[in-house]
């Protein structure tokens, strides 16, 4: 069996993740005291107790979905089914960072930090309001590509996330994300809508951020990883540093090629991928890149005693 550990993205955020965890490994418990201690504020308090409105603000859902990623391989690592059983890991969008984290590249309080920013100059890039983003279902990249240039008009519109076959999201500006809602649905798409976001994320509207990320990732040491990490921009495994932190910086504003990233794996030899964290969106992803691929979620200690009793 080539595993792979994979790590969920903004919009898999729930009030109560990885509290169960915390309760049951006490490796878990101290990866969110440490996030609580590197950003000077309660965040478990706020992810296991508080409002999802303010869960789900992008400065506070970003190190709070990393952590609690981290939090489950900290309980997988208590049982034995750690990151030495893995030959990939990957994350979407922000979850690229606590693959990172998973992998040693990166620490667990730089990378909280990092995201805690991240979050910030994301949002503070376009004012409210200004951008959107939009799913388009039932249409592939290429007919993306085409809805989202045909909607410009001298505007913003850039296919942002490759999901899958048939998943693909589009971000820019507001005007023009509506009108690749239209030409989308006249095109055949199986639906098309506006998402529940902030801010038009990957595209070049972000390039504000971009910079911020970059003259904060000056100041961080990023490691070997111990496994290959598979870069969103390059839908392909990387180890060397500094091209990590060069990558990091195009994140921001590049595509997030996930379907692309699945199939690489996948022709990789990866036969089993693992979602550390919260949610199963990733592992309904692969599912349809990849239907030979074996998916795992691993969310609560009843997964981790799973996964455990199978290794």
């Amino acid at each position: 069996m080539s595993r792979a550990f994979l790590f969920p993205g903004q919009g898999a955020q729930a009030i109560g993740m990885g509290r169960e965890l915390a309760e049951a490994y006490p490796a878990a418990r101290a990866a969110f005291e440490e996030v609580d201690a590197a950003l000077h504020a309660p965040l478990s308090r706020l992810i296991w107790e508080g409002d999802l409105a303010e869960l789900t603000l992008t400065e506070n859902a970003q190190p709070a979905l990393m952590v609690t990623s981290i939090a489950a391989l900290r309980a997988l690592e208590a049982e034995g089914q750690g990151i030495g059983t893995a030959a990939f890991v990957a994350g979407h969008s922000l979850g690229e960072y606590s693959a990172l984290c998973a992998a040693g590249a990166l620490g667990l309080a730089d990378a909280a930090r990092l995201l805690r920013l991240r979050g910030q100059v994301m949002q503070a890039a376009v004012p409210v309001g200004e951008g959107a983003m939009a799913a388009l279902l039932g249409l592939d990249v290429a007919a993306a590509e085409a809805v989202a240039a045909e909607a410009a008009q001298g505007q913003v519109c850039e296919a942002a996330n490759d999901n899958d076959p048939a998943q693909v999201v589009v971000s820019g500006d507001r005007a023009a994300v509506e009108r690749a809602v239209g030409i989308a649905k006249a095109r055949g798409a199986k639906r098309a809508l506006l998402l529940p976001v902030s801010a038009p994320f990957h595209c070049a509207l972000m390039a504000p951020a971009a910079t911020a990320m970059a003259e904060a990732l000056k100041e961080v040491r990023i490691a070997r990883p111990s496994v290959p990490v598979v870069a969103n921009v390059l839908a392909r495994g990387v180890d060397d540093p500094e091209e990590i932190r060069g990558l990091l910086v195009e994140q921001v504003t590049g595509r997030v090629r996930w379907r692309e990233s699945v199939a690489w794996m996948a022709a990789a030899g990866v036969d089993q991928t693992v979602e550390l964290g919260a949610g199963k969106a990733l592992s309904g992803m692969v599912r349809r890149i990849a239907k030979d691929i074996d998916t795992r979620a691993v969310g609560a200690p009843a997964d981790v005693v799973a996964l455990a009793g199978e290794g």
